[in-house]
């Protein structure tokens, strides 16, 4: 009889996610009630909950039907209506948290209403991440408007407080970068004893990372950070092959390069691994990824204090698969 898997050890995970959603239902309700984005935090704390049941499901549930209601997702509606009532938009998500169960803890990078602009190659300025993303100009330059937006203090307690702060993997400039652009992310970050790892995302991102080699997405972070954060990058180390690759291939879209000396010449420590999931979709595997994650958070911990490790994720990063 095979043996069940390993389950990983216990740890405290933290997830700070961007505010800058205006696509779909989100940008909806953006619109409409003039409420902050709740889609990317929705999908965050379902990927925390430890309740793959009735209740995760309910809070993906998207109406298919109805004037008004059509394209909406429950969850997304919940979190608005919450929020109104509490008038808090962290202790909303702090709420839906505990009703499902998630691992963890799960903060805005900002309460602020804020919104996504790009400077293109050609000297083009594009608003809003929808639009951002599926541009086809390269993206020299991204920032937030308004440029002055205050971090929420458990934002800022939780960088202070890792073993490891994990960027990515997901969209580098409308996923990742966003929350660095908070006045005082980079910063904490950068103070932080904390070893902060980037994982290099597995393809070319259409409207973002065409050609982007690893070092690419790591220059990128430091250029719009304004300061070298990342101190070690995660790489999957198995060849992307077959059909998969001839299916993106078809796209235009293909495998991220490891740069290796390259990344050495940046002075980042390189760690190396099957990272590949199974399936038709090129994605990182959840199990794999997780544990890269978790052994560099205990290897960070140990070298400080020792005891339970504590673990920050921006983006779109999640250990709870």
């Amino acid at each position: 009889m095979a043996e069940p898997p390993a389950r990983l050890p216990v740890i405290d995970i933290t997830a700070v996610v961007t505010v800058t959603d205006d696509g779909g239902s989100s940008g909806r309700l953006r619109r409409e009630l003039d409420a902050l984005p709740p889609g990317d935090i929705r999908n965050c704390m379902v990927a925390l909950s430890e309740d793959e049941a009735l209740l995760s499901k309910l809070f993906q549930y998207r109406f298919e039907a109805g004037r008004g209601l059509k394209g909406h997702s429950f969850g997304n509606l919940f979190l608005t209506a919450l929020t109104d009532l509490t008038g808090d938009f962290a202790k909303a998500i702090s709420i839906s948290s505990e009703i499902l169960a998630s691992r963890g803890r799960i903060y805005p990078s900002t309460a602020a209403k804020v919104t996504l602009e790009a400077l293109l190659e050609d000297g083009t300025t594009v608003a809003g991440e929808t639009k951002i993303s599926r541009s086809k100009v390269p993206i020299k330059d991204v920032k937030l408007k308004p440029s002055k937006v205050k971090p929420i203090k458990e934002t800022l307690d939780a960088i202070e407080e890792a073993d490891l702060i994990c960027l990515g993997p997901g969209s580098l400039f409308t996923s990742v970068i966003p929350n660095l652009l908070v006045e005082g992310v980079a910063a904490a970050i950068k103070r932080s004893a904390a070893r902060k790892a980037y994982f290099v995302n597995l393809m070319w991102q259409p409207g973002e990372t065409i050609d982007f080699k690893a070092s690419d997405h790591v220059a990128a972070i430091h250029r719009l950070a304004a300061t070298q954060l990342v101190d070690t990058v995660v790489l999957n180390t198995r060849p992307i092959t077959g059909s998969r690759r001839r299916r993106y291939a078809a796209q235009r879209v293909y495998p991220v390069q490891n740069d290796y000396p390259k990344l050495a010449e940046l002075g980042l420590r390189v760690v190396g691994r099957n990272l590949l999931s199974r399936g038709e979709t090129i994605r990182h595997a959840p199990d794999a990824t997780a544990g890269v994650a978790v052994e560099l958070a205990q290897e960070s911990r140990a070298s400080r204090l020792g005891g339970r490790s504590s673990l920050m994720a921006l983006g779109s990063f999640s250990l709870a698969h």
